[in-house]
């Protein structure tokens, strides 16, 4: 398998750029998160998960997940349950508002929706996983459907394996793994040796994910597991040009330097504008503020900064903040540097 970042697996028709994908992330992987993202390096980026309960469709909420306006191809949305009809009808829904891919949530560890059997609770029922499986890609004949899962319900219950022939065997067309099961949630290190065990008995791409926060661990993973591609989540918020980072990693062998604070402060100002315009004044500020932590934490004084800056009320306030704290920034040292030591921690924050 090539591990540089040119080959990127055939997902149906859709023969992605490279092989770097953006994790779906509830609260995150928004159309702006995604488009960076995107314009970052990564070949693909799927939403956050959108649930089959019909009765939500009509939702803002559910309307703004929906929105893939100007979205660079393909459009890879998730959707999340445990009852196959209305899965398969979720499905439909989303195909029908622009969706290109139809990602199966079968690996969120949070209790509110493993509480309804539904995200990694579901990998304790696999004549379930069937059955959902089978419905949603008979809903959807001309479009692809993948499959995001963890290795199993906890360390005695591991059947990534088992979920890998049914999901084959009901068409999936690619299989993302998180290494780890839904008992350890994201506490220990990833099982890679499971997703190389996966990947030695697919027929379909096989995605490795988890605990991906630097180039030389992206090249790592993709030699460990023989994996297709990685699929990177948490370590890419405020740092969504890790994904240039990797493929030039990949590629040269050689690190690009650090970004510059004037570059960073010009991503998060494009980042925040449309934030604002997707979300909203009050939207857009609410849901800036996380944002605007990630991209600063780890600075001088950002500790401070974030406590004041999420008191503010307005993306005119907000921006002043931004503005000044980076400008403040530029004039200590015009040129970041992330420990590697700390890498981990920013990822997990």
């Amino acid at each position: 398998m090539q591990s540089g970042p040119l080959h990127g697996p055939l997902i149906g028709p859709f023969q992605l750029k490279n092989n770097l994908i953006v994790a779906p992330m509830a609260g995150v992987t928004d159309r702006p998160f995604r488009q960076l993202c995107k314009k970052m390096g990564a070949g693909m980026a799927v939403s956050e998960m959108v649930t089959s309960n019909s009765l939500l469709y009509g939702s803002a909420k559910t309307l703004r997940r929906a929105n893939h306006e100007g979205e660079v191809e393909p459009i890879s949305v998730q959707i999340a349950g445990s009852i196959p009809a209305m899965m398969a009808e979720a499905a439909r829904h989303n195909v029908d508002n622009g969706a290109q891919i139809i990602d199966i949530n079968m690996g969120c560890p949070a209790k509110k929706i493993c509480n309804v059997m539904a995200g990694s609770a579901l990998l304790q029922d696999e004549a379930l996983v069937a059955r959902i499986l089978e419905a949603v890609v008979a809903a959807v004949p001309n479009t692809p459907v993948t499959l995001k899962i963890r290795t199993g319900w906890d360390k005695s219950h591991r059947n990534a394996l088992a979920i890998l022939h049914i999901a084959q065997e009901s068409g999936i067309q690619a299989l993302a793994i998180h290494g780890r099961t839904r008992a350890c949630a994201y506490s220990g290190e990833a099982e890679y040796e499971t997703i190389a065990a996966v990947k030695a008995e697919a027929r379909v791409p096989i995605i490795a994910n988890g605990d991906i926060t630097t180039p030389e661990k992206a090249k790592f993973v993709l030699e460990a597991t023989r994996a297709d591609a990685i699929m990177i989540g948490r370590a890419a918020q405020g740092r969504p040009w890790l994904f240039r980072e990797i493929a030039h990693f990949l590629a040269s062998g050689e690190r690009l330097p650090a970004p510059e604070v004037a570059e960073i402060h010009d991503v998060l100002l494009a980042h925040l504008d449309d934030l604002y315009r997707f979300y909203g004044e009050i939207g857009g500020v609410r849901m800036a503020r996380k944002h605007i932590a990630w991209y600063t934490r780890g600075l001088a004084d950002s500790a401070s900064f974030r406590h004041a800056m999420n008191r503010l009320e307005s993306t005119a306030l907000q921006l002043d903040a931004v503005n000044d704290f980076f400008w403040r920034a530029r004039g200590r040292d015009n040129r970041l540097v992330y420990l590697e030591a700390n890498a981990d921690e920013r990822a997990a924050a």
